[in-house]
Order: structure tokens, then sequence, then C-alpha cells
């Protein structure tokens, strides 16, 4: 499913595009849509602009480093524009004039300063040359997504010398030397020199490195600049979790608004020792706006669970020998689904072989949408083929490790190809993956998946996954209580899901401001959700996306 449109149910969709297919549209923008490619290079240099005096406003002194193509173009456009805005700003040109054409030429002409040539790599180390190089900031504007590397010779001595300061270092379309198709961490010694990016600002849509390839430990910018939504068309079947994709569900609620609109969780889980992770899963729920949650656990562990919120609901389960929810515990499940508008399994549930058979027959028999964690997902290791959507809304949320079970490989497999195996599971079973990590995915069955760039290391710790089971059973309740089923609606289901992994990982992002990495609890995101839900919402509304 390849959701795109411009209403309420059809948001804009940010998609991940290759360097060849983003080529493509820069030229169906122009030809067939007759927007003129110099108007396309001036909001790109604008954006620039913007970003720099946006972000390093203390920075007067700016020296920008242009290649001869039409990312050497973008330069000569932001250097323009901060000349115009007081910055005394330095360019240096990495060719002779004579070099330039099209675009870039013609934005050459334009600039109100003259420009340092630098022709060889001696020159650029002669006396010369080298005073140009003192500033407050760099702008990077040698190299555009669509170099392969590795690069050399004069460029390559050029982004040494960059690389060697402690001057910021702000990236045009992409930092100079990378490739825009890779799909994972950059080795330096394969690939050639990289430029040392402070923050990267590129245009219309990201490259797959821009989302995979940690170029930058700055914000990455992508800046509209008058391509038509019609023009981007891509085929790797990508796209990046953006506020505004679910931003209806960030909006006012009716002033006429009961509980009832909003739906009704179900957790099943707990266990003697676990009751934790149920709970959380339970809060979770409400925290994320859901109107009610119930919490099916153990009795032997419904008090402690109780205790954790008042607003949740509790309902006791007949319990095995070992404190875990005991198969006599089906009938009552099945009577507390009824009305209820989401199953969420798993969260501390335990790996007692009764209870896991327990899962797999609710699994299979439950009509109503289904969210399935932690050990509700290792009661299928070793008997996958009982795990199958078959058309309903069933969503997994395995970390690499439950992955690597599920998927009967290691974990060390699932991370060398995370959307690889997300892909062929989801496919494999009808299922929705979202498979949790550094760029946790969102996976359809068709293929389609989207990646969140939201989250930190000190999300690492145990619970966090709980909240999450919680978070996308909440969402999914919400979004599903205002259409007839979530088969009918399969667009408002996978926006649902992101918007709860978008705002897991925020939540996390905001309380690493105040705990920090090392000191993050799982118990923080919920103090935390109220921020991210507010910094998502002023997010939605603004013209650039923004990643950390």
């Amino acid at each position: 499913m390849t959701i795109a449109a411009t209403n309420e149910n059809h948001p804009v969709i940010m998609k991940i595009v290759s360097a060849a297919e983003m080529r493509a549209i820069d030229r169906v923008t122009s030809e067939r849509f007759d927007v003129p490619s110099l108007t396309l290079m001036e909001n790109a240099g604008a954006a620039v602009a913007e970003h720099v005096l946006q972000d390093y406003g203390a920075a007067r002194r700016i020296v920008v480093i242009c290649g001869k193509g039409n990312n050497g173009g973008d330069g000569f456009v932001a250097a323009r524009r901060l000349h115009q805005k007081g910055r005394t700003v330095q360019v240096i040109l990495l060719a002779d004039p004579a070099e330039l054409k099209g675009d870039a030429a013609v934005m050459y002409g334009k600039l109100p300063i003259a420009a340092t040539i630098v022709r060889s790599s001696d020159e650029l180390r002669s006396e010369r040359v080298r005073p140009c190089f003192d500033a407050d900031l760099y702008v990077d504007a040698i190299l555009g997504t669509g170099f392969k590397p590795p690069v050399s010779g004069l460029y390559a001595d050029a982004i040494a010398a960059m690389n060697a300061s402690q001057i910021p270092i702000v990236a045009v379309d992409i930092p100079s030397g990378a490739d825009a198709d890779a799909m994972s961490l950059q080795n330096v010694a394969q690939t050639g020199v990289i430029a040392r990016a402070s923050s990267i600002v590129t245009f219309t849509a990201p490259r797959p490195a821009h989302v995979f390839s940690a170029l930058t430990d700055g914000p990455t910018v992508v800046a509209p600049i008058g391509t038509p939504l019609d023009a981007i068309v891509s085929s790797l079947l990508l796209n990046v979790i953006t506020p505004q994709d679910f931003a209806p569900l960030l909006g006012p609620r009716p002033a006429e608004s009961n509980k009832g609109l909003y739906g009704h969780v179900l957790v099943v889980g707990g266990s003697v020792g676990k009751a934790g992770a149920v709970a959380m899963a339970g809060i979770s729920a409400l925290r994320t706006g859901a109107g009610l949650a119930t919490i099916a656990t153990p009795k032997s562990v419904l008090a402690t669970v109780a205790g954790f919120h008042p607003e949740v609901m509790t309902e006791p389960l007949s319990e095995t020998d070992a404190g875990t929810i005991s198969a006599g515990a089906r009938e009552r499940i099945t009577q507390l689904v009824k009305g209820k508008s989401v199953l969420a399994i798993g969260p501390g549930i335990s790996r007692v072989e009764e209870t896991s058979a327990l899962v797999r027959t609710l699994a299979a028999e439950s009509a109503i949408p289904i969210v399935l964690d932690a050990d509700g997902l290792n009661a299928f290791e070793n008997r996958i083929n009982e795990l199958n959507g078959e058309g309903r809304l069933l969503v997994i949320t395995p970390h690499p490790g439950e992955m690597a079970r599920l998927a009967g490989c290691s974990a060390a497999d699932v991370q060398k190809d995370r959307l690889g195996t997300a892909r062929r599971f989801a496919h494999d079973h009808d299922v929705i993956v979202v498979l949790k990590g550094n760029r946790s995915l969102v996976v359809q069955p068709d293929g389609e998946a989207w990646v969140n760039t939201t989250g930190n290391p000190g999300m690492a710790t145990g619970g966090t996954g709980d909240i999450l089971t919680g978070m996308v059973a909440a969402m999914i309740a919400q979004k599903m209580s205002a259409r007839e089923t979530a088969a009918q609606h399969p667009e408002s289901a996978i926006l649902a899901i992101c918007a709860a992994v978008h705002l897991h990982g925020l939540a996390g992002d905001v309380m690493r401001e105040s705990v920090g990495e090392h000191s993050m609890v799982a118990t923080d995101l919920l103090r935390g959700l109220p921020e991210a839900f507010r910094r998502a919402q002023k997010a939605a509304t603004e013209r650039v996306v923004r990643w950390d």
C-alpha cells in the first residue's frame, strides 16, 4: 500500500528516493510541471541560508566551499543570500570558472562578492588560499547526491581540510563524498573521504543515506523547493515517518468528546515477578489517548498491577502454579474482548508452555486488531506457521532478538538486513512488523515500509517495549474508533502505528534532555509523552521536516 494524497485520510507521505530517482524528479519538475531549474536552485540555496541563519545565528564569518556542479550552484545562492543578510561571506570555488555550466554558471554570475579560485591541491595549500578558510562556519557545497564515491584529488583535499578543523560544517544536500544510496553506515576506508557534517540540508525528499547512514550528529533538514507532489515518484517503497503523516491524530478533540470515542484497549499479560510490564502497557495506552484501558492479569498479581495507576481497570485471571495466566482463562478473556477496540498480548506474560499455548489460541481467534509483543511473540518460536494475520490487523513489535527467534536466524543476521528481514516476515505471515531498534521500521505485508528517526540509546532499558505496546494499541484504538474496520481502512491503521512509534522515540528524546541516556528508565517515557505530543503538533505545522 502506497499512501499519497493531500486530504486528512491520505496525508502527504515523505518518500525516500534514490539518487537516480532524485535526478529524474528534478528533470520531470522542470519538463512536465514547468518549474524552471533555476527556481529550484534558488529555493535550495535559500533553504540552506535560512538554516544557517536559524541554527548558526552567531556565525558572522562564513566560508562556502563550492564544486563546479549543481551542488556548487546551490552554494553560490546560499552565499549570496547570507551576504545580503549581513554576514561576511567567502566563496571558495574548487574549479576554473570556465568549467561552470548551466544553472551553476548563472548563479556564479550573480555572486555579489569575488570568489577565491582554487584549481589544484597545491593552490589549496598555498599562502594565498589558507587564510580564506578562517571562519566561524563552513558550508560544504562541493559534491551532491549525484556523486558516486570515492572522491579524489582537489575535492578530497578540500574535504580533508574542512574535516581537520573544529569549525561546524553545514552540508548542502549531503556531506561531500558520501554515497547517497547507502543503506547502512558508510565505511570511509571503502568509500573514501567524507565531509564531517554538523548538519545537513537536503531538498524535496531524503535519499537512503540521509536516513540510514548516520552522516551527521546534528539535524537533517528536508526542505521543499517547489517540486510538485506528483513528481515525487520512487520504487523503493520506503518512507520517513513525520508528524505531518499523523497530524489528524494530534488535533484538538471535539468539545462533546467522551471516553467512548477514543477506544478501549485490553492488555493481556503479567505474571509473578513481571507485573510491571503489563502495568506500563496499560497506563501508556491511556497516556497516548485511549479512552479506556483494561488489564487482564493473573489474580495473584492483580493488586500489584492495580496499585500502579488507579486510572487503569483490571480483571483477574486464573493462573498456573508458576503464577502465569492459565489455559482456563480463555473463556474469560474471550468475554473481555467483546466491546474492546484493540487486544494487546504479551507484556510480562512469561514463557510457561500452558500460557504460550493460550497466547497462540487468542491470536488465532480474536477478530479485533491485535498487538503482539515480548513473550507473546516468543510463544510462536518453532511454531511460526501458527502466526498469521489472515486479513486481520495483526501487529508484532519485536526487538532484533525476538525477530531472530521468529525468523529462525541470529540477531546478527537480523541486524545485517533489518529491512529485508522485516519485509519477508510481514509478507509471509500477513502481519505488520514493527522492528524496534535504531531507525525502527514499520513494515506492511506488501513491503511498504516507514522508517522512524526519533529515539536514542537511553531507551535501551527494560520496559520501553511495553510502553510501545500500549502506545501502538492506543493509537490504533483511537484511529479505528472512527472507522468501520481496520481491514477496510489500512491507511488509517498504518499511520496510527507510525504515530505511536514516532511519539515513543520522541518521548525518549525529550527525557534524554533532563535525565540523560544512562539514567533513563521506561516510566520516564510516560513523563515525556505530553511534551512529545506538543513537539509533534508543532512539527506538523512546519514547512520543513527535520530530525536529529
